[in-house]
């Protein structure tokens, strides 16, 4: 694969990776709750948290499969692409704690 075809791919698996605490029931996506209450807020941020550093270590991954090396990254780079993951999670946010409210108080 070329590289361009590598990094839409992995942009397109971190945004979707950025929603799926959001929208998931499950603990860490594997796991059912007995009572069948929804995940509390502090464990969606645990598991989006997981989920950025595995993005994030797949795409320095990624860069030293095709590049050969890393290039070395200072805190910027990480403040950065933690801002663009949470941008990319707005969406699931919105939906999980606006939109279904919305959406329920319309059908009463």
């Amino acid at each position: 694969m070329s590289r361009e075809i590598v990094v839409v791919l992995w942009l397109g698996l971190a945004a979707v990776a950025a929603n799926l605490p959001w929208l998931s029931e499950r603990w860490l996506f594997m796991i059912a709750r007995r009572n069948g209450q929804a995940k509390p807020f502090w464990w969606r941020l645990i598991e989006w948290g997981l989920l950025y550093g595995f993005i994030v270590g797949m795409g320095l991954g990624f860069e030293r499969k095709t590049t050969g090396t890393n290039q070395t990254q200072d805190w910027e780079f990480f403040a950065v692409t933690l801002c663009l993951f949470a941008v990319a999670a707005l969406p699931g946010f919105i939906y999980r704690y606006q939109l279904r409210r919305l959406l329920a108080q319309k059908d009463r």
